[in-house]
């Protein structure tokens, strides 16, 4: 069955970017350098080279406008994967015109949310985007979180969980500890 995750990496103090958008770091990228290869001269290997699979074999993504806009919309697709925006506004020229995977929705989190996950089959959902995220957690339609919490502290920027209606419980489903990150798996309690 489909689920949807949301899975960020994130500083010890919550932020998942620095105030400018960056990851943190003098090249902007230390939030996700655990995920890179361990060895230069090959693909990702251990919990890196598990997560990536988890990322190829999801059947879709639900990405906030933000998000989506910063990355260009992946250049059309996420792997090859539809993508779908939840929005107020329609889609800029490029993703209007020039990304046919790429889908605006207008009506809401749920509708997005459920265009994804129809299109994803029985493969899960990724989602991109704290706002999206806090808004999918909301609407009750997030079913996971993937934190790989990264052993840094920014001391300001962007927050993943930055607004929340509630409290919202979580359960531990798994934890990989290492030493670039620890990886912790949580289910959304409803």
């Amino acid at each position: 069955m489909s689920a949807s995750v949301l899975d960020m990496s994130m500083s010890v103090d919550g932020y998942i970017a620095d105030p400018n958008d960056f990851l943190g770091g003098d090249d902007g990228e230390r939030l996700h350098k655990w995920a890179g290869p361990q060895d230069e001269s090959g693909p990702p290997s251990g919990p890196a080279a598990h997560f990536q699979d988890e990322w190829n074999t999801a059947g879709a993504v639900l990405a906030g406008r933000r998000t989506a806009e910063l990355m260009d919309h992946w250049g059309g697709d996420h792997g090859g994967l539809p993508i779908f925006v939840p929005s107020h506004r329609p889609p800029g020229p490029a993703a209007r015109w020039g990304y046919p995977l790429v889908t605006y929705v207008t009506d809401g989190i749920e509708s997005a949310m459920a265009q994804a996950k129809a299109a994803a089959g029985d493969k899960d959902v990724q989602v991109r985007g704290a706002y999206t995220a806090q808004r999918a957690l909301e609407a009750g339609v997030l079913d996971e979180v993937q934190i790989h919490q990264i052993p840094v502290l920014l001391g300001d920027g962007r927050r993943l969980f930055d607004v929340l209606p509630s409290r919202i419980e979580l359960e531990i489903i798994r934890v990989i500890d290492t030493p670039e990150a620890t990886h912790i798996r949580y289910r959304v309690l409803r």
